[in-house]
Order: structure tokens, then C-alpha cells, then sequence
């Protein structure tokens, strides 16, 4: 048998906070993705996230030969034989849903397909990884949660308190991702889960992406060793079905933009006592392009080719898979 070639993999991305244009779809088909999870709301409410999503529809239109809106796993698969990109939309927040539960569905029909239920702070769905009290899934949350259910909307905790992270876990019909974001054990981080946060999301089928974005991996010195080493701790402790790649790239943002994440509208910039700055990533990995040395140093750390690929992208495909179609109660 041929040795695993990067290039015959499908690559999907658990997430992407990129500015997005027709050079940064170019270095994602330079790195070999296929399927990417693409943020198109994080504080927006409703009436901005349609936007975003038109946006959206105007450049996928606007770049046909290079990427497609995708709703459903066999969307990816067709994007790979076709040599394409094909991107899900998803949030990073619930407020894109307002205060009306019934926007789970408007915008599922418009395309979206992952939504994390809170990012950084609490909101009326629940508690975030940076809240001093985490609240628990509201009931708000869990009219959310089944509406997520029923349509075939994937629940993200990646920036999710922990009690609200096993709340949701619990409350929801099937499994529930954590897009990007890594043990709290390998990098002391917030926005890192405890074991048995990722423990009971495995137990329940669902997902964990192993980010790359620096602040969760320790800082630009940890090396792709440490990193894989990592990722292949994960798979012998929580299965090989359970562990997949949430890069977190933020791609061609102004220096701006992330005191925009950090802040968002909740908090006066004259609150915050350092300006936020983007962090230095890793040299062995700066962008979407460097995805082919990720799957030599998993290869390079013992795992073999098929849970490579399994986490490279097949794990993502399973659960898009189990989720998307639905309820449909």
C-alpha cells in the first residue's frame, strides 16, 4: 500500500475566524482543506448576521471555481472531487438568535449549520468559559438546544462555561461538538476543557477539535511535537471516533478586529487595562496552508493512517453526518 499522502486526504477544519476573501480560500486549497466551519457572527444580532450571511453568499458566487457553501456532509464530499473548497457557516454565539428561539430555524434555512452557544461571557443561553459564576444551560438555553436538535444545527461549546458545557451535553438528543479547544491539562487556558467536560462529550458520540491558536496551545514555542503528542493522547484516552482539528485561523485581520472579539459591545474599550493583540503563532504553523505538517507529525508521533485521517477530517464527516439531517419533530 502507498504511504498516506496529505493531498488524498479529507481535510475539514472545525473552525475559522478568517477575514474572508479570495486569498484566503486560495491558502486553504493550498493546505490541502476540503470542509471548513467559517464564523460568519460572533456578537452580531440578527439583523447584522443576515448580512454577514449575504456576504457570504456573494463571495462563494463571487469564487465558484474555488469554494462552495456546503449544508451537509456529502456537500464536502462532492467539494473534494471536485477540487473545491466547501465551507459551513457557523457562529460563535447565540446572539445572532436574539431572544426568539424560532431564528434557529430562519437561519438554518439559510445555511447555517454549527452555532456555539456562548462565547466568553454569559449570555441568555447560558454561562462562558471566562465568567467568574457559570449559570448552567437557561431555559432560554435549552428551548435553543432542542430547536439546534430538531433542525440539525450543531451545538459548539468550544468558548462555553463548563457547567453549561455538561448542562447542554446532557440536555441535548444527540452529540454535541467542541470546535477548538484543547484538554485544560496540556495548556492552562480558560477557554481549555477539564476531562470530564471532554470525557462526557465523548461518551455522548460527539467531537473535540484540538486547536491551534496559541493562547490555548501554550504560547508560540510549543512545537508540533508537543502539539501531536497531544492529539494522540486524546485518541488513546477518549476513542479515535472523538478527536478532530479546530485550527481557530484568524486570517487577514486588522490589528482592530480583535479587541472587537474580546470586547465585542459589552464593556467600554477604556475598561480593558491592555489593548488586546493578536498572539504570535507557532512558526511551524501560521495559517491554513500548513495543514500537510500536521498530518506528518501525527504519522510522526505513531498514529496510524487511518485514525490520521479519521482526524484530519472523517470524525468531523461522521457527526455532520448524525447531526444535519435532524429530528425533524
Amino acid at each position: 500500500m502507498d504511504p498516506l499522502e496529505h493531498g488524498d486526504l479529507t481535510v475539514v477544519d472545525g473552525l475559522q475566524i478568517n477575514n474572508w476573501d479570495r486569498k484566503v480560500l486560495e491558502e486553504l486549497k493550498a493546505g490541502g482543506v476540503t470542509g471548513v466551519n467559517a464564523t460568519c457572527a460572533v456578537w452580531e444580532g440578527p439583523q447584522e448576521t443576515l448580512r454577514a450571511v449575504a456576504d457570504w453568499y456573494e463571495l462563494a458566487r463571487d469564487n465558484a471555481d474555488l469554494a462552495v457553501l456546503a449544508e451537509n456532509a456529502d456537500d464536502i464530499r462532492q467539494a473534494k472531487r471536485d477540487g473545491r473548497l466547501a465551507v459551513l457557516l457557523g457562529f460563535q454565539n447565540s446572539s445572532p438568535f436574539g431572544d426568539d428561539y424560532r431564528m434557529v430555524e430562519v437561519f438554518h434555512r439559510l445555511g447555517v449549520r454549527i452555532a456555539q452557544l456562548t462565547y466568553n461571557i454569559q449570555n441568555l443561553v447560558g454561562g462562558a468559559c471566562y465568567d467568574d459564576h457559570d449559570s448552567g444551560l437557561t431555559a432560554y438555553g435549552r428551548f435553543i438546544v432542542a430547536e439546534m436538535n430538531r433542525v440539525g444545527m450543531l451545538v459548539d461549546l468550544s468558548h462555553v462555561g463548563n457547567r453549561t458545557s455538561r448542562d447542554a451535553i446532557d440536555a441535548s438528543a444527540g452529540p454535541v461538538a467542541i470546535t477548538h479547544a484543547n484538554p485544560l491539562s496540556f495548556a492552562d487556558s480558560p477557554r481549555n476543557k477539564p476531562d470530564d467536560v471532554i470525557d462526557a462529550l465523548a461518551a455522548r458520540g460527539g467531537v473535540l477539535g484540538c486547536c491551534l491558536y496559541p493562547n490555548v496551545i501554550g504560547g508560540e514555542k510549543t512545537t508540533r511535537r508537543q502539539f501531536c503528542e497531544m492529539v494522540a493522547g486524546l485518541v488513546e484516552r477518549i476513542g479515535p471516533d472523538h478527536v478532530a482539528l479546530g485550527s481557530d485561523c484568524t486570517r487577514n485581520w486588522s490589528q482592530d478586529y480583535v479587541a472587537w472579539l474580546r470586547n465585542g459591545r459589552w464593556r467600554p474599550a477604556s475598561a480593558v487595562p491592555v489593548e488586546p493583540q493578536w498572539p504570535v503563532w507557532p512558526t511551524w504553523f501560521g495559517g491554513p496552508a500548513d495543514f500537510p505538517v500536521l498530518t506528518e507529525g501525527l504519522l510522526e508521533v505513531g498514529l496510524d493512517e487511518t485514525v490520521v485521517a479519521q482526524v484530519l477530517g472523517g470524525n468531523w464527516l461522521r457527526l455532520f453526518d448524525t447531526v444535519f439531517p435532524g429530528a425533524g419533530q
